[in-house]
């Protein structure tokens, strides 16, 4: 039995440019780290010659009989394209769960894309590289299931850690972000989470931003433009360890980004972000492509439980994480000892 650890992810600034309409023609960057959230993916064989998969999070489970074609539609679509992909199709036993809901803005799908690859390659004894397990990832998702997603979260979840992630027609490039002594630990401390309650398909939002840039629209290239090099502003920033300006950085990226197309922000969303500035937040922004999931603050030295104070006053939870350097990790799980998770037999 083996059982994959994939985080989750936020991302400071780029968020947009990591769409193929976008960055195949200008170029893309992305500033993210990875949090001590995470899904997992257990798998193991089993005896009834058939290949069976079971989410906690969907509370929903799928069996594929041995000998017909393994299918990717409906239920359940992900782990079934990987499977397919893979190879696996009769013996194999596949468990699914997550530490936050789906559909959340912290990238948990590609964070499972992540984790079936690499628990599968392992399975099957040809365990790939970080960058494979990306590269695939992406694939799945992207070709063979056509979801309107960029490439960011996949890469996030198999390298971990704060990194700058560059987007180029000819690959993609994950580079640490080299920080001053003490700096993540600031940053962590003025930054906190926050789930608005709901819960939102991506789809649609990514796919107007996808038109958006395939078709030149001029307002929503200038605003993605405008994206990136904030992106580069804020790698700079963390390696210089200005803490503060980057919450300054998180507001005018929201600004920004909210601007694109529409669905991105709320009614609501706009009133618990105004509350959290007049509270003592310099800056934020909801995570993933919009719409609902977890609002990201950073607090202004001092203003940490005023802000607290005034969100969980308006019905939000806070979600306490701290940032993880790891990515993808597989482990052996057996009845009589289990090993704690370890790297990955594959190179980084």
């Amino acid at each position: 039995m083996l059982i994959a650890r994939a985080p989750l992810r936020i991302s400071l600034a780029g968020g947009g440019t990591d769409l193929p309409a976008y960055y195949e023609e200008h170029g893309g960057l992305v500033i993210s780290t990875t949090i001590d959230k995470f899904v997992y993916a257990r798998v193991a064989s089993n005896a009834s010659r058939s290949a069976q998969i079971v989410s906690a999070d969907y509370q929903t489970s799928y069996l594929h009989g041995r000998g017909t074609p393994m299918c990717w539609d409906g239920d359940l679509s992900l782990p079934r394209a990987v499977l397919h992909e893979m190879d696996l199709h009769d013996g194999v036993s596949v468990f699914l769960a997550s530490e936050v809901p789906p559909g959340t803005g912290l990238g948990s799908s590609s964070a499972m894309a992540v984790a079936l690859v690499q628990v599968l390659a392992m399975y099957r004894d040809a365990p790939l590289t970080r960058q494979q397990v990306a590269d695939l990832a992406c694939r799945i998702e992207i070709e063979k299931l056509s979801a309107p997603i960029g490439k960011q979260d996949q890469y996030a979840a198999a390298f971990g850690g704060l990194n700058a992630i560059q987007f180029e027609r000819g690959g993609v490039k994950v580079e640490p972000v080299r920080t001053p002594p003490g700096l993540l630990d600031r940053l962590s401390r003025r930054l906190v989470l926050f789930f608005t309650g709901t819960a939102r398909s991506s789809a649609t939002i990514l796919r107007a931003q996808q038109a958006a840039s395939a078709s030149g629209d001029p307002q929503a290239l200038a605003g993605l433009h405008q994206i990136r090099g904030l992106a580069t502003v804020c790698r700079g920033l963390l390696e210089q360890g200005d803490v503060d300006a980057i919450g300054e950085l998180l507001h005018e990226g929201w600004m920004r980004k909210r601007s694109l197309t529409s669905g991105i922000t709320t009614g609501q969303i706009d009133e618990l972000y105004d509350t959290a500035l007049a509270h003592g937040a310099l800056g934020g922004k909801i995570t993933g492509a919009g719409g609902g999931g977890f609002l990201l603050l950073y607090c202004r030295q001092g203003r940490k439980a005023d802000v607290i104070s005034a969100m969980t006053a308006r019905g939000l939870r806070q979600m306490d994480f701290c940032f993880e350097p790891r990515g993808v990790l597989v482990s052996s799980l057996n009845w009589q000892d289990t090993e704690e998770f370890g790297a990955s037999r594959a190179s980084a």
